[in-house]
């Protein structure tokens, strides 16, 4: 049964949209019932995904609840070429072993907000493997030069005398042709997508297919509070992040990003926003959304305990409950060794920027010290606790 309430319809058409094409058509193909279904692809270029990617998935979960398909496309054919969207350069192409190792937990993590019982998972390698050649190039034929090299990215690097590969070139036309696969009535992606979700409307006209209508979703920034939220840019909040770290890192979040974080990334009402805003205190009002965070992923039990914990350490000034223990044979041991054998880094050349920043110290007791020189060996004795910025924490061993 499809709920077509007109003030859900609305909230759907509003909340959290960038823009909705063509939004009137779009509107009566929800006001009257109609089951939608609607598309929503990613490419695999990473193993995790973060609460920007958790903004377009929310954008499903409310079309979801209301009765419409949701079709989760996993882009393992394009991933190997790399959308050039935003790109000044090309793309390094992933191996079949890369891709596969971060398709694992995909749908995993989708389905913390996604019900994957009723979601169409496709892959479009399903497709782009059979194609042949002659049918590649009868898809070329339906697109013209001009409307793909008027994207953005296209004409700068021309402008610029930078390259791209016939490749790129190809790709907003095979995101395209994945919404003639699938038949797809609705396309939802990043404002940074619109290009290539246009692409797809307009092939499936040369199809013969109604065009899909769409939903852009404006992107989140990172916890720099400039960049858009990317792991390449390490600014970022994985939807899988342990309960403590989620906490700590949207407390870290700029003042100026918390009510669009509570419209982008959760579900509290509009009612219930208009409160938190009168709510004086910024701290405050992150402590309500960090909690609200760590509590659609992780539950209210280990929301409540990420707070406790938070609380702890930052307005008590004390050690965490529980600290991962490392186990080492040495006692002197060089510190970006130390840091990345540890996992309080993950590379030697973080390791260093840590300390370079200030960002470590060796705490026994009552006794702190700041690890200042980055080439000293440190002297380890058993007991010891390794900080390091104001979430990591290890306790060492020495056995």
């Amino acid at each position: 049964m499809i709920n077509t309430n007109p003030q859900k319809i609305d909230e759907i058409l509003i909340r959290g949209v960038g823009e909705a094409i063509i939004k009137e058509h779009l509107q009566e193909r929800l006001s009257r019932g109609e089951k939608l279904r609607i598309k929503f692809g990613i490419d695999p270029t990473g193993s995790v995904l973060h609460l920007g990617h958790a903004v377009c998935l929310l954008k499903l979960r409310e079309l979801q609840d209301v009765g419409h398909q949701i079709i989760f496309l996993i882009g393992d054919f394009t991933a190997k070429i790399g959308d050039p969207t935003g790109r000044t350069s090309a793309r390094t192409p992933l191996t079949e072993k890369q891709i596969k190792e971060n398709m694992k937990n995909y749908r995993k993590q989708a389905g913390l907000i996604l019900d994957l019982r009723k979601v169409e998972v496709r892959y479009n390698s399903e497709w782009w493997n059979k194609m042949n050649l002659g049918e590649m190039m009868q898809l070329s034929m339906k697109v013209t030069y001009s409307q793909v090299s008027a994207r953005e990215d296209f004409k700068k690097r021309l402008a610029e005398d930078k390259d791209f590969t016939v490749e790129e070139f190809l790709y907003p036309v095979l995101q395209g042709y994945d919404s003639v696969a699938l038949k797809s009535d609705v396309e939802i992606g990043g404002t940074d997508q619109k290009f290539n979700i246009l692409m797809g409307r307009q092939i499936q006209k040369r199809y013969g297919q109604e065009p899909q209508d769409v939903i852009t979703i404006p992107l989140l920034e990172g916890l720099d509070g400039k960049e858009k939220m990317s792991k390449s840019l390490g600014n970022y909040i994985s939807i899988v992040d342990e309960p403590f770290d989620m906490y700590g890192k949207i407390m870290s979040l700029p003042d100026s990003l918390i009510l669009r974080y509570f419209e982008l990334c959760t579900r509290v009402s509009a009612e219930e926003i208009s409160q938190i805003k009168k709510i004086e205190n910024p701290r405050n009002q992150k402590m309500v959304l960090a909690k609200e965070v760590v509590r659609m992923y992780h539950g209210e039990k280990l929301a409540l305990k990420a707070e406790e914990e938070f609380n702890k350490i930052h307005r008590d000034k004390e050690l965490p409950s529980d600290m991962p223990i490392f186990e080492t044979e040495k006692v002197n041991y060089p510190p970006l060794d130390l840091l990345f054998d540890a996992k309080l880094s993950v590379s030697k050349n973080e390791a260093k920027r840590l300390i370079e920043g200030g960002g470590v110290e060796i705490i026994n007791g009552e006794i702190k010290q700041r690890v200042e020189d980055w080439k000293k060996e440190i002297n380890l004795k058993d007991g010891d606790i390794i900080k390091v910025g104001n979430r990591k924490f290890i306790k060492i061993s020495i056995s």
